[in-house]
Formats: structure tokens, sequence, C-alpha cells
């Protein structure tokens, strides 16, 4: 494992106190759920840094508050209930994971703004490597499009709030064997199907995917930040 610590000046901002970590090798979802339990009871009791951890998982499909059991089509991997909002959705590797534990207290408290926030970071980070990115309102996740023109999903987003404490984040594919997708309906949307980076002709190695979003974590920090500005 590789932990990095970014100074505060570093996001031009003195009030934060962010660190960054970045997991080599494949880190055990169960272990990782555990840990932002921890970090996150700390965090609102200011006694830990928020945090920002990049990583992947061994093949795992997880289930949100809102999964249906009709949509675990072939459970061949461990399931794993974990919390968080949304539906079934697959984990493994190839697929870069990013959990963002930030204090939402200190900023405006604002789940919805927070999603829209991790939304506007993957979607600025797709386009540094020529992948249109995009929401659509009425889908969860992250779309693009192939080079039929089909929209396609390439991200997914899911997170909890606990004492105003974020937990999981959003997951990004780079190059995971999508063949495992299939063992579930990804986030409940069976009409749409799920690509990657690797599949739309973009070879992207985790550590650049992982520099080109801490490039856009100012921006990242200043989207929550003016969205505190604009509801108060």
């Amino acid at each position: 494992m590789t932990d990095m610590k970014l100074a505060d000046n570093s996001f031009e901002s003195p009030s934060v106190e962010l660190e960054i970590r970045r997991s080599n090798g494949l880190v055990d979802y169960r272990a990782a759920m555990a840990e932002q339990e921890v970090r996150n009871a700390a965090i609102s009791a200011g006694e830990a840094e928020e945090l920002i951890w990049m990583l992947e998982h061994p093949p795992v499909y997880t289930a949100g508050t809102s999964a249906d059991i009709t949509e675990l089509v072939d459970p061949r991997f461990d399931v794993v209930e974990t919390g968080r909002g949304g539906r079934y959705t697959y984990h493994g590797p190839g697929q870069r994971v990013t959990y963002a534990l930030l204090n939402l207290a200190k900023r405006n408290k604002d789940v919805r703004g927070f999603v829209h926030a991790l939304e506007g970071w993957v979607i600025a980070t797709l386009g540094d490597f020529g992948v249109e990115g995009f929401a659509v309102p009425d889908r969860i996740g992250i779309w693009t499009r192939d080079a039929s023109g089909a929209e396609l999903k390439i991200g997914a987003i899911g997170v909890r709030v606990r004492r105003w404490v974020t937990m999981h984040g959003f997951a990004v594919n780079l190059s995971p064997d999508l063949s495992h997708f299939t063992g579930i309906v990804p986030c409940g949307i069976a009409e749409y199907g799920v690509t990657s980076m690797a599949a739309l002709g973009k070879a992207v190695a985790p550590e650049d995917w992982d520099e080109a979003l801490l490039a856009r974590v100012p921006d990242f920090l200043h989207a929550l930040e003016h969205q505190k500005r604009t509801h108060v």
C-alpha cells in the first residue's frame, strides 16, 4: 500500500486537511468497508483528517439499500451488503475505485450537491483522456458513447452519509473483465450496457488515472465550497 498525504496549500484552501491514499494490489472489499466505518467516526469526532482513497478490489458484487434480489442474476462472486445507496454493482480488477470520506457539515449539508460534484469530477477526468462522459438525470452513474453512438455506463456512483461524513464514492472502468458485470443487472438498469476505457480504445494505467483525478481535486473541492456559498 502506498499512502500519500498532501499539504493543505496543495488545494489552495487553508481550512482543508485531507489525506490522499493510493493502494497497490487488490484490497478486500469487506476490509475496506470496515476501515471506512472507523474513519467515518474519527472524522466526525475531529480525530482524523478527511480521506480520498484510490484502490481496486477482488471480484465482488455489492448491494445497496435499494438492491432487488431478482437483479442478482448469477452470484458467482462474493455478495456484500454495503449500506450505501443504489442497487447491485460490481467491483473487480481493472476498475479503479475512489472512496471519498468528507465532512459535509464543514461545507454544506447537501448530499445531492455532493453527488453532483463527484459526477463533475469524474466527467472532467474522463475528458482529460479524450472520453466524453455525462450524467443522465433518470439514470445512476456516469455514461459515455461508443463508436456507434450507443450510450453505455463507464462509471458507478454510490454514497452513504453518516454523521454528515460521506463514505463510498465512485468506480470507473479502466480495463475490467466486462463479462463479470453479467452476473447482475448493474444499478438496476437492464436496457443499457457497460463499457470501459479499454473497450473504447483508451489504454489507461491505474496510476495515470489516479494522477489525473488528483490534478482535479482542487476543482472538486471548489465545487463543494461553491455550493456552500450558493446555498447560504
